[in-house]
């Protein structure tokens, strides 16, 4: 309920959020947003380990279809963001009152965004697929697949909101009771929706996708619960905010706006990149589809890291502190390359396990491994660029990501279009795309962190 209903308690004093330099305050902000993002790649998981069961064609759809649904999921991901820069600047400052009309106008603006998507991905789903994919069959599984999975867009986008803001306000722990709740919701709905248990329909991969769906649901409630049941409001009141404020609007998509086409980009690339590959068949497709979702456990720290990278490096500029950003940004590289290190040392020891739980097929197991070592040397690769590349996010400077991420997508669509669309080349060379795409990020983002020019820049 509102806040009308406590009005005898006074509301804390706003307060300024500040962050260090320390090992220790960059790991307390970066593990619960590592554990928060762990807890839905189990569900993504078992999701995989689920529909293997079922069948090849279902594992190697539900890769190319995902990564389409991702790309939706990332465009509110990039308002996200823009959003937490915005109110970690704001919290560096001290300014609740600011932090509590970003945090209201992103909201609204979630709602209309995801609506809209949906509608045009309802329509644009049968176009994609059917010029993209060469299989019919793979074609009439996407659409499905979509057409149910498209209705968990909205929550999922609040949600995104919801914990930008938990994020940028030094609460990112309050993210782990949205992600346990959403993922065992979906876990339990992916048995039961996909093989038929305990009287459920057998959907089979239309099942994935309402169970994903509904799962994206409860964690939307379960955060903006949080956000009352723990009294958060009486601290940000956003009841006073309620009403539309196109100035803020214009703000907070002038800094998003570079990062949903950044995104776009992004995943754009990702999906030629597996449409080229279920050009080279069926196995090859089911087998991206097992090292995406390994690679989805492995890089968990990675963007945890990465979303500290960016709230910290904003905070710190709010603060006056802008000389402090480059050693800041170094310490959460070398904390973020060790954490990886260890991940991928663990897959290259026991690599078949870890292959084996999606589907037993020995013979796909031992087709996806080479492909799995280069994976394990492109996240290492990535723990670094991904830190940098969101310190440069952090700065507000987003048209300068959006200049970097389209020339390192546009080299990795040339690396694909060369070494897959052309030379049909084995599918380990096919997976070195990432290796070159964030060579090529790195570069740049640390080039620019260290010679550009973005101090000073107001948001």
């Amino acid at each position: 309920m509102g806040s009308a209903g406590h009005s005898t308690k006074t509301a804390p004093k706003p307060a300024i959020v500040k962050t260090s330099v320390s090992n220790r305050d960059i790991i307390r902000l970066a593990a619960p947003i590592s554990l928060s993002l762990l807890i839905p790649q189990l569900s993504f998981l078992t999701n995989n380990i689920f529909l293997g069961r079922i069948g090849e064609r279902e594992l190697a759809v539900s890769g190319v279809a995902g990564i389409f649904y991702l790309l939706l999921v990332m465009i509110g991901a990039g308002l996200a963001n823009g959003v937490q820069i915005q109110i970690a600047r704001r919290a560096g400052e001290g300014d609740t009152k600011g932090i509590s009309r970003i945090f209201t106008n992103g909201i609204m603006l979630a709602v209309c965004l995801s609506l809209g998507l949906m509608m045009l991905s309802l329509w644009l789903t049968p176009l994609l697929f059917g010029v993209g994919l060469q299989d019919q069959d793979n074609v009439v599984y996407s659409i499905r697949f979509l057409y149910v999975r498209v209705w968990g867009l909205p929550f999922i986008m609040l949600t995104q909101i919801s914990n930008a803001f938990y994020i940028a306000t030094g609460r990112s722990r309050l993210l782990i009771y949205q992600s346990v709740s959403a993922t065992l919701v979906n876990i339990v709905f992916d048995y039961l929706l996909i093989f038929g248990k305990w009287g459920f329909p057998a959907l089979g991969l239309e099942g994935a996708a309402a169970a994903s769906a509904l799962g994206e649901l409860v964690g939307c409630c379960v955060a903006y619960g949080i956000f009352y049941f723990r009294r958060v409001y009486l601290q940000y009141p956003l009841r006073s905010w309620l009403h539309f404020d196109p100035e803020q609007a214009r703000r907070s998509l002038r800094v998003s706006a570079p990062l949903i086409v950044q995104y776009l980009f992004s995943l754009g690339g990702w999906e030629i990149f597996f449409f080229y590959v279920e050009h080279l068949g069926t196995r090859e497709l089911a087998a991206s589809q097992i090292l995406r979702s390994i690679l989805g456990i492995t890089s968990v720290v990675t963007w945890a890291f990465a979303a500290t990278s960016s709230t910290m490096v904003s905070n710190m500029i709010g603060q006056g502190r802008e000389g402090m950003v480059l050693p800041l940004v170094g310490r959460i590289a070398k904390i973020c390359l060790m954490a990886t290190g260890g991940i991928g040392l663990l897959l290259l020891l026991f690599p078949e396990p870890f292959l084996s739980l999606y589907r037993d097929d020995p013979g796909l197991v031992q087709f996806a491994l080479p492909s799995l070592r280069v994976i394990v040397l492109s996240t290492l690769l990535m723990s670094v660029s991904t830190v940098v590349f969101n310190a440069v996010v952090g700065t507000g400077k987003t048209w300068v990501n959006l200049a970097m991420e389209v020339t390192s997508v546009c080299v990795y669509v040339l690396y694909c279009y060369v070494v897959i669309g052309r030379l049909h080349s084995a599918l380990h060379i096919a997976w070195m795309a990432d290796l070159v795409y964030w060579a090529t990020l790195l570069v740049m983002s640390g080039l620019y962190l260290r010679y550009g020019r973005w101090k000073g820049k107001m948001l």
